[in-house]
């Protein structure tokens, strides 16, 4: 499953991040690496994009970019 599918208030464990060049390097930095937990927890009023919980800070991200990143242990 890709993050984009997450639903709301479920938490999942990333397992690949996808993407090439500046944008999979953009991700990583903002903390969306492999082995991280995160956390569905707010999806805007026409669903774009979804704000995320992760590291213990929130993080809004575009559903395009989302479907870069592979998914495993959804909870």
């Amino acid at each position: 499953m890709t993050l984009d599918k997450l639903p709301i208030g479920r938490s999942a464990v990333i397992k690949q991040v996808g993407g090439e060049g500046a944008l999979r390097r953009h991700m990583l930095e903002m903390g969306l690496t492999p082995h991280t937990r995160v956390q569905v927890r707010k999806v805007a009023p026409m669903g774009d994009p979804i704000q995320l919980e992760l590291r213990g800070y929130e993080l809004t991200l575009r559903l395009e970019d989302a479907q870069n990143i592979t998914l495993e242990g959804e909870k």
